[in-house]
This record gives structure tokens, C-alpha cells and sequence, in this order.
């Protein structure tokens, strides 16, 4: 049981260093109404399919991501985590590093706090860490 969302959320993050799949899924919440975007995929809904994807992701072993500039909105039953997630892969040229906006939303329910929400979007190479705004690599 996760008594804070940031226990939930470091729980996600160890999870994903470690591709457990055991342990990302006890920090969703048992659900079919969650959901799951990853950065240029298509939406997961239910906890089901959900598992199928992070499994299929896991077969590719873990992955260093480092959440970055989190911005935190808790009330007493919901909790929303804005940040940038540093996603680094190595890969047959060399390390590669890529920034994600990131969406975290968790509930707290019977059993503790739990993910409902995951939604992580291509971000801008070069973020200003430091800074308190982005921007952007093209103008819309």
C-alpha cells in the first residue's frame, strides 16, 4: 500500500529502472476505467491492456528515466504530477537521451494511493532546466 502519491509515483519510476512488471502493476490502480499514453502511442484503456503494454515495453529490458521538475497538485483524494521525465536508452550507435512532458494522476482510495493516469508526450531537446518555461523546437 503506497500512503502518499509519491510513494506511488517512486514506486513507478523503480519499476520502470527495473522493468518490473510485478511492481508497476500494483501501482495502478485496479481499474478499467485508467489509462495508459505513451509518447507517440496509441491510448490504453484498463488495467488488461495496460499490462500488455508494459510488458510488451519490458521485453526490452529496463530503461533509465529520470523524472525532472516536478510541479505537484494534491488534494485529499487526487494528486496531479506535471513534469519532464529524462529518458535515456543505449542503442547500437550510443546512448540516447530524450525529454518527455510528463502527466501523473493518482487516486486514493481503499487500498492507498494509485495511478490512474500516465501520459507522456515528446518534449523538446534542449530544456532549460532552470527555467520556467520551455521552448518549444518549432512555433504552431
Amino acid at each position: 500500500m503506497f500512503t502518499t502519491p509519491q510513494e506511488a509515483e517512486h514506486a513507478f519510476y523503480e519499476a520502470l529502472q527495473k522493468a518490473d512488471l510485478a511492481l508497476m502493476m500494483r501501482v495502478w490502480a485496479d481499474d478499467e476505467e485508467i489509462v495508459c499514453v505513451h509518447p507517440g502511442g496509441m491510448r490504453v484503456i484498463g488495467l488488461d491492456a495496460i499490462q500488455s503494454a508494459w510488458q510488451q515495453i519490458f521485453s526490452s529490458g529496463a530503461m533509465t528515466i529520470t523524472p525532472l521538475r516536478p510541479m505537484v497538485l494534491t488534494t485529499v483524494m487526487s494528486s496531479v504530477h506535471v513534469l519532464v521525465e529524462q529518458v535515456s536508452v543505449k542503442t547500437s550507435e550510443g546512448d540516447k537521451t530524450a525529454n518527455c512532458y510528463t502527466t501523473n494522476v493518482f487516486h486514493k482510495g481503499r487500498t492507498g494511493w494509485k495511478m490512474v493516469l500516465h501520459h507522456a508526450s515528446h518534449a523538446p531537446q534542449n530544456i532549460d532546466m532552470f527555467g520556467l518555461q520551455d521552448h518549444p523546437d518549432t512555433l504552431h
